[in-house]
């Protein structure tokens, strides 16, 4: 689906707010009109993937820093847009060092299997990113104490 939208910003997130027609094409493709919305398209001919959200009662797709930097978009332009429902998967693969870490730890995986889907992720994808062996020990060992019930920074787990 094809259309243009103008460039808001609530916060510091940049969004468009895609047409009725565009929604309702992408909710019968993706089988859903609730949740989060997986869906790919370009923005002024450069191509993304990003997720369809609802937030105070609209439906936003939001343009991130890598999108922004790639089409020079801004708050206030009218831009073009093509989207549709993406239904590639998007996992991302628990770290091995986590996965030892939960053999060990049954009621820190029971815990893990608790949280949503994006915040599993989200500590999956950063965990994945440390590039040394000894930070990598470090943030699995904080993962796992705070899914036991220690006081954890949760930001400090992501972040060191």
């Amino acid at each position: 689906m094809k259309f243009q939208a103008k460039i808001e910003i609530i916060s510091v997130n940049l969004y468009v707010i895609p047409p009725q027609k565009a929604l309702e094409e992408i909710f019968k493709d993706s089988g859903k009109s609730k949740g989060p919305i997986q869906i790919k398209g370009k923005i002024n001919s450069h191509k993304f993937i990003q997720t369809l959200v609802r937030y105070q009662n609209a439906w936003r797709l939001y343009i991130n820093t890598p999108i922004i930097k790639a089409t020079g978009v801004k708050v206030g332009d009218t831009a073009d847009f093509s989207i549709e429902f993406d239904n590639v998967a998007r996992t991302v693969p628990i770290n091995p060092k986590l996965k030892l870490a939960f053999d060990k730890n049954k009621k820190a995986k029971e815990e893990f299997e608790k949280l949503i889907p994006s915040r599993q992720k989200e500590i999956n994808r950063y965990l994945n990113n440390i590039k040394s062996e000894e930070v990598l020990e470090k943030n699995v060992d904080k993962v796992i104490r705070y899914l036991n019930g220690e006081k954890v920074d949760y930001f400090v787990i992501l972040r060191n």
